[in-house]
């Protein structure tokens, strides 16, 4: 065994390890087949995001009104929030596979 004094980082995630084993969960490896379908899945969503804010600035510098632009910001959040979660439902689905 290494004699170097370890970081905290490192004792940190020690103990975190000893409690997954302690509790039963197994580490599996993903595969470079998951590794590039999760990489194609952020990929998509990072630009279907990037579409979504420039939608969102876009309408927002055509409405003057107040409540229109609090309603705008308000559909944009639950869009992002949408598309956040189905996004890392694609990828919880690709890790378990």
């Amino acid at each position: 065994m290494n004699d170097e004094p370890k970081s905290a980082l490192e004792l940190a995630m020690a103990r975190l390890k000893k409690q997954d084993a302690d509790a039963g969960v197994i580490e599996h490896p993903l595969t470079d087949q998951q590794k590039s379908e999760i990489a194609e899945v952020r990929k998509t969503y990072a630009a279907k995001l990037a579409q979504e804010e420039i939608l969102h600035k876009s309408k927002l510098v055509a409405s003057a009104d107040f409540e229109e632009r609090a309603k705008i910001d308000e559909h944009y959040r639950r869009d992002l929030d949408r598309l956040n979660h189905e996004r890392d439902r694609k990828i919880e689905k690709i890790r378990n596979a």
